[in-house]
């Protein structure tokens, strides 16, 4: 299994604010030289609490681009990159780009977007985002994977595009959907190369979405096993930096052979990845959550 750490790009409950470039970079060379398989990056604009109080974030493309320069063997990603961000087309073009510069180390992670208060904020029209997001798969992916596309929907068009020149891989970087209704489903069967269903706790967390996700595959005529099933894990150290009260709920800990049988259950399970947010995201969280990773390596015979 494919162990990920997602390096926030937001604000810190450790830091006290969203950390600067420099210290994304080197939490990023940590984790990749800890072992950390890939790394993961918010795409995101602006948050917004409960009293309506604006709480920023880096944007995340222009900062894994800076990462897949800086770094030297983990793949990277973006969970996930929302299409309604960026034209369709041009999102392909920077895919293509991004997966030279990283040197075929690119997953393309892609979704419909959640947080209205960002396409607000940015004048991003928020209505049939399903509709939307399945237009911009029928550019993206032909346009990722071929190289060329014509198509004309009720919101995205694109009368004759190609993408030249091609990365480094023939067939582009692999797809990843995030999405868990019905309709992102279908989706996810019809145009993926694997699937995250978000945060959980423990792995049977998903058994109903993967269920669910193999009727979709039947139901476009595709083998449930070409998919390939990723989630997102939040490891938190309480000692070092007491849990946000979004994460407090659900969560990993305790100590390295805690956690690294969590990733034994996962792995049992099928997961071909699984992401982890570490709190506090920072050096000391990130050496101790190395400590659980080479545990579970060791484990398997690695």
């Amino acid at each position: 299994m494919n162990v990920g750490l997602e390096v926030l790009l937001g604000e810190n409950g450790a830091l006290g604010r969203p950390p600067r470039y420099a210290e994304i970079r080197d939490l990023a060379l940590r984790s990749e030289a800890a072992g950390f398989d890939s790394l993961w990056l918010y795409d995101h604009l602006l948050y917004r609490d409960a009293r309506g109080a604006p709480h920023g974030i880096w944007e995340g493309w222009t900062m894994l681009s800076a990462l897949a320069e800086a770094t030297t063997r983990a793949e990277i990603g973006l969970l996930v990159a929302c299409t309604a961000f960026r034209e369709p087309a041009l999102l392909a073009k920077m895919a293509a780009t991004l997966d030279e510069v990283s040197g075929g180390r690119f997953t393309l992670g892609l979704g419909a977007g959640w947080n209205q208060a960002e396409f607000a904020a940015f004048g991003l029209a928020f209505d049939h985002r399903v509709g939307r997001f399945e237009e911009a798969l029928q550019i993206i992916a032909p346009l990722v994977r071929r190289g060329q596309v014509a198509f004309e929907g009720a919101y995205h068009a694109t009368p004759g595009c190609e993408i030249l020149p091609r990365g480094p891989r023939p067939a582009g970087p692999p797809i990843l959907i995030g999405g868990v209704g019905p309709r992102m489903l279908r989706l996810v069967a019809r145009y993926a190369d694997s699937w995250n269903g978000g945060y959980v706790a423990t792995p049977h967390d998903l058994d109903g979405l993967r269920a669910a996700l193999a009727r979709a595959c039947a139901e476009v005529g595709r083998d449930p096993a070409t998919l390939a099933v990723t989630a997102e894990l939040k490891v938190a150290y309480p000692d070092l930096a007491p849990a946000p009260p979004l994460f407090a709920d659900r969560y990993a800990t305790g100590s390295a052979e805690d956690v690294a049988a969590t990733f034994h259950a996962f792995d049992e399970a099928g997961f071909a990845t699984l992401m982890c947010t570490c709190l506090p995201n920072t050096p000391q969280g990130v050496e101790r959550l190395g400590a659980a990773l080479e545990i579970y390596r060791r484990g398997r015979g690695e």
